[in-house]
Protein backbone atom coordinates (compact mmCIF):
# COMPACT_ATOMS: atom_id res chain seq x y z
CA UNK A 1 0.00 0.00 0.00
CA UNK A 2 1.14 3.34 -0.98
CA UNK A 3 1.42 6.09 1.75
CA UNK A 4 -0.94 8.01 -0.55
CA UNK A 5 -3.34 4.75 -0.47
CA UNK A 6 -2.84 4.92 3.17
CA UNK A 7 -3.49 8.68 3.49
CA UNK A 8 -6.98 8.84 1.02
CA UNK A 9 -8.34 5.75 2.99
CA UNK A 10 -7.86 7.18 6.60
CA UNK A 11 -9.02 10.60 5.39
CA UNK A 12 -11.97 8.99 3.98
CA UNK A 13 -13.19 6.39 6.69
CA UNK A 14 -12.97 8.76 9.34
CA UNK A 15 -14.96 11.49 7.16
CA UNK A 16 -17.32 8.81 6.14
CA UNK A 17 -17.90 7.83 9.56
CA UNK A 18 -18.11 11.23 11.17
CA UNK A 19 -19.63 13.17 8.62
CA UNK A 20 -23.51 13.35 10.07
CA UNK A 21 -21.92 13.43 13.74
CA UNK A 22 -22.37 17.14 14.35
CA UNK A 23 -20.87 16.57 17.92
CA UNK A 24 -17.75 15.12 16.67
CA UNK A 25 -16.76 17.03 14.19
CA UNK A 26 -17.51 20.29 16.25
CA UNK A 27 -14.55 18.62 18.36
CA UNK A 28 -12.45 18.13 15.51
CA UNK A 29 -13.54 21.29 13.27
CA UNK A 30 -10.67 23.64 12.51
CA UNK A 31 -12.31 26.66 15.07
CA UNK A 32 -9.90 29.68 16.15
CA UNK A 33 -11.48 30.90 19.05
CA UNK A 34 -11.49 27.24 20.37
CA UNK A 35 -8.12 26.75 19.25
CA UNK A 36 -6.83 30.27 20.79
CA UNK A 37 -8.61 30.19 24.30
CA UNK A 38 -8.65 26.49 24.85
CA UNK A 39 -5.07 25.72 23.65
CA UNK A 40 -6.55 22.82 21.10
CA UNK A 41 -3.73 22.82 18.72
CA UNK A 42 -4.50 19.84 17.45
CA UNK A 43 -7.68 21.66 15.44
CA UNK A 44 -4.72 22.42 13.09
CA UNK A 45 -4.76 18.60 11.72
CA UNK A 46 -7.63 17.01 13.13
CA UNK A 47 -9.97 18.89 10.62
CA UNK A 48 -7.86 17.75 7.87
CA UNK A 49 -9.71 14.50 8.39
CA UNK A 50 -13.33 15.73 8.27
CA UNK A 51 -15.39 17.18 5.03
CA UNK A 52 -18.23 19.10 4.84
CA UNK A 53 -19.91 16.37 2.34
CA UNK A 54 -19.13 13.69 0.21
CA UNK A 55 -18.22 15.78 -2.90
CA UNK A 56 -16.13 18.00 -0.98
CA UNK A 57 -14.73 14.63 0.54
CA UNK A 58 -14.68 12.70 -3.10
CA UNK A 59 -13.17 16.32 -4.86
CA UNK A 60 -10.14 16.33 -2.32
CA UNK A 61 -9.65 12.20 -2.48
CA UNK A 62 -9.43 12.39 -6.30
CA UNK A 63 -6.85 15.17 -6.83
CA UNK A 64 -4.59 13.19 -3.62
CA UNK A 65 -4.85 10.05 -5.10
CA UNK A 66 -3.44 11.08 -8.79
CA UNK A 67 -1.33 13.88 -7.84
CA UNK A 68 0.07 11.92 -4.96
CA UNK A 69 0.69 8.74 -6.05
CA UNK A 70 2.60 10.34 -9.25
CA UNK A 71 4.54 12.28 -6.64
CA UNK A 72 4.96 9.35 -4.52
CA UNK A 73 5.81 6.99 -7.71
CA UNK A 74 7.75 8.87 -10.14
CA UNK A 75 9.36 12.08 -8.53
CA UNK A 76 9.88 12.27 -5.06
CA UNK A 77 11.92 8.79 -4.26
CA UNK A 78 14.07 9.76 -7.38
CA UNK A 79 14.84 12.92 -6.79
CA UNK A 80 15.33 12.75 -2.20
CA UNK A 81 16.33 9.49 -1.50
CA UNK A 82 15.57 7.07 1.46
CA UNK A 83 13.66 9.75 3.40
CA UNK A 84 11.17 10.51 0.85
CA UNK A 85 8.11 8.67 2.37
CA UNK A 86 9.07 10.98 5.95
CA UNK A 87 9.06 13.90 3.73
CA UNK A 88 6.03 13.08 1.96
CA UNK A 89 3.97 12.70 4.83
CA UNK A 90 5.48 16.51 6.32
CA UNK A 91 4.76 17.72 3.09
CA UNK A 92 1.49 16.39 3.70
CA UNK A 93 0.57 17.31 7.34
CA UNK A 94 2.52 20.40 6.94
CA UNK A 95 0.38 21.46 3.83
CA UNK A 96 -2.69 20.86 6.13
CA UNK A 97 -1.48 22.63 9.06
CA UNK A 98 0.19 25.44 7.61
CA UNK A 99 -3.21 25.97 5.39
CA UNK A 100 -5.24 26.98 8.49
CA UNK A 101 -2.39 29.78 9.59
CA UNK A 102 -3.87 32.58 7.72
CA UNK A 103 -7.28 31.66 9.02
CA UNK A 104 -6.39 30.96 12.53
CA UNK A 105 -4.63 34.69 12.79
CA UNK A 106 -7.77 36.56 10.72
CA UNK A 107 -10.20 35.07 12.60
CA UNK A 108 -9.16 34.03 16.13
CA UNK A 109 -11.28 36.21 17.79
CA UNK A 110 -14.16 35.44 15.26
CA UNK A 111 -16.57 32.86 16.64
CA UNK A 112 -18.57 32.34 13.94
CA UNK A 113 -15.48 31.06 11.76
CA UNK A 114 -14.97 27.71 11.24
CA UNK A 115 -13.54 25.25 8.62
CA UNK A 116 -12.74 21.70 7.77
CA UNK A 117 -11.25 19.47 5.07
CA UNK A 118 -7.93 18.42 3.26
CA UNK A 119 -7.63 20.55 0.88
CA UNK A 120 -4.54 22.42 2.07
CA UNK A 121 -2.61 18.93 1.79
CA UNK A 122 -3.89 18.19 -1.16
CA UNK A 123 -2.92 21.74 -2.85
CA UNK A 124 0.75 21.16 -1.27
CA UNK A 125 0.50 17.53 -2.84
CA UNK A 126 -0.25 19.49 -6.45
CA UNK A 127 2.37 21.83 -6.19
CA UNK A 128 4.85 20.02 -5.08
CA UNK A 129 4.40 18.00 -8.25
CA UNK A 130 4.81 21.25 -10.05
CA UNK A 131 7.61 21.50 -9.26
CA UNK A 132 9.20 18.24 -10.59
CA UNK A 133 7.16 17.90 -13.97
CA UNK A 134 5.96 22.27 -14.59
CA UNK A 135 4.75 21.24 -18.47
CA UNK A 136 3.37 18.02 -17.98
CA UNK A 137 -0.42 17.92 -18.88
CA UNK A 138 -3.37 17.79 -16.05
CA UNK A 139 -7.31 17.30 -16.99
CA UNK A 140 -9.24 20.32 -15.76
CA UNK A 141 -12.84 19.29 -14.58
CA UNK A 142 -11.07 15.77 -16.05
CA UNK A 143 -11.21 16.89 -19.96
CA UNK A 144 -9.60 19.95 -20.63
CA UNK A 145 -5.83 19.14 -20.94
CA UNK A 146 -3.46 21.80 -19.60
CA UNK A 147 0.06 22.76 -18.67
CA UNK A 148 0.30 21.79 -14.76
CA UNK A 149 2.43 25.20 -14.41
CA UNK A 150 -0.64 27.15 -16.09
CA UNK A 151 -3.32 25.79 -13.94
CA UNK A 152 -0.83 26.26 -10.75
CA UNK A 153 -0.85 30.05 -11.69
CA UNK A 154 -4.47 29.96 -12.54
CA UNK A 155 -4.96 28.37 -9.22
CA UNK A 156 -3.43 31.03 -7.16
CA UNK A 157 -4.56 33.82 -8.75
CA UNK A 158 -8.05 32.42 -8.23
CA UNK A 159 -7.88 31.33 -4.61
CA UNK A 160 -5.96 34.76 -4.32
CA UNK A 161 -8.64 36.56 -5.78
CA UNK A 162 -11.57 35.28 -4.09
CA UNK A 163 -10.38 35.24 -1.01
CA UNK A 164 -10.53 39.09 -1.16
CA UNK A 165 -13.42 39.03 -2.80
CA UNK A 166 -14.80 36.61 0.91
CA UNK A 167 -18.04 35.93 -1.12
CA UNK A 168 -18.38 32.27 -0.95
CA UNK A 169 -17.65 30.40 2.33
CA UNK A 170 -14.55 28.12 0.75
CA UNK A 171 -11.23 28.83 2.45
CA UNK A 172 -9.66 30.03 -0.62
CA UNK A 173 -6.92 31.23 1.65
CA UNK A 174 -6.33 27.89 2.84
CA UNK A 175 -5.94 26.84 -0.63
CA UNK A 176 -3.03 29.49 -0.97
CA UNK A 177 -0.78 28.80 1.65
CA UNK A 178 -0.99 24.72 1.23
CA UNK A 179 0.14 25.50 -2.41
CA UNK A 180 3.12 27.32 -1.29
CA UNK A 181 4.02 25.45 1.52
CA UNK A 182 3.85 22.40 -0.93
CA UNK A 183 6.14 24.60 -3.34
CA UNK A 184 8.76 25.67 -0.58
CA UNK A 185 8.81 22.40 1.49
CA UNK A 186 9.77 20.65 -2.13
CA UNK A 187 12.49 23.25 -2.86
CA UNK A 188 13.92 23.27 1.18
CA UNK A 189 14.48 19.33 0.59
CA UNK A 190 16.38 19.59 -1.90
CA UNK A 191 17.67 23.11 -2.92
CA UNK A 192 18.98 21.80 -6.22
CA UNK A 193 15.05 21.29 -7.77
CA UNK A 194 15.12 25.19 -7.56
CA UNK A 195 17.63 25.78 -10.63
CA UNK A 196 15.59 22.82 -12.25
CA UNK A 197 12.23 24.02 -11.89
CA UNK A 198 13.54 27.35 -13.79
CA UNK A 199 15.04 25.71 -16.31
CA UNK A 200 12.49 23.23 -17.33
CA UNK A 201 9.87 26.49 -17.00
CA UNK A 202 12.05 28.21 -18.91
CA UNK A 203 12.11 25.75 -21.91
CA UNK A 204 8.52 25.56 -22.51
CA UNK A 205 6.31 22.56 -23.17
CA UNK A 206 8.50 21.18 -26.08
Amino acid sequence: MTLTLFIVLVTSVVSLVFMENRAVKTQLVFHPVTISQRKQWYRFLSSGLIHADFLHLAINMFVLWSFGTALETYYYPAFLGPLALYQYMLLYVGGVAVASLPSYFRHKRNPRYAALGASGGVSAVVFAVIVFAPWEYLLLYGVLPIPQIIGGAAYLYYSWYMDKKGTDNIGHMAHFSGAIWGFVFTILMNPDLLGRFFRLALSGPF
